[in-house]
């Protein structure tokens, strides 16, 4: 990190929300709880160190940090460390890549939605059409959301979004430098 970047984000080595685990339910309620004893002005720090968990718990933290910096015009910087995985780059999604940094030697991993599901057919023949078109929408929704998140992962970087549609089924691993370097973050620090 330049001494420029250094005397601009001070804050940077004292974030106000720290998340580290798995991105769950639990993780959720620290979030709250941490972000409810912030400081209600100025700028906030969140890290977070997670090999995954629930994206959709994530889409909602995420959720939470566009709320403050649209209606309450709240400045949010993101500091990933050592491990920001699966749901925790959908975290980092939520914050905009001028906002976001990494820690040396970090890594991200960026894939695609998991689904473990057994479809039992059992019963009248024209039930098991309208199950298997309910499990056919879930998944329909489930790419939906997934692509809507890894257009917000690139939005501001050069990595077009094919790029990710690409990669993402092979577990794609970017390490911190290569995410600066792709202008997925803004700094490694």
């Amino acid at each position: 990190m330049t001494n420029d970047a250094a005397q601009k984000y001070p804050l940077l080595a004292m974030p106000h929300v720290r998340l580290h685990g798995t991105v769950d339910n639990a993780m959720y309620d620290r979030f709250c709880d941490q972000l409810s004893a912030s400081p209600d002005e100025g700028m906030l720090v969140v890290t977070i160190t997670t090999l995954g968990g629930d994206p959709e718990v994530a889409r909602a933290m995420g959720d939470d940090v566009r709320l403050l910096r649209e209606f309450h015009g709240r400045d949010i910087l993101f500091l990933g460390k050592v491990a920001v995985y699966s749901a925790g780059a959908t975290f980092m999604a939520h914050f905009p890549v001028e906002h976001r940094f990494l820690t040396k030697g970090t890594r991200l991993l960026i894939h695609e939605r998991q689904i473990d599901s057994t479809v039992t057919l059992s019963g009248p023949l024209k039930m098991q059409v309208a199950n298997l078109k309910a499990k056919l929408h879930e998944i329909e929704t489930s790419v939906d959301i997934e692509e809507e998140g890894f257009r917000d992962l690139v939005r501001g970087s050069s990595v077009a979004f094919e790029e990710v549609r690409k990669r993402a089924p092979d577990n794609w691993y970017i390490g911190a430098d290569e995410a600066r370097d792709l202008g997925l973050v803004l700094d490694v620090i």
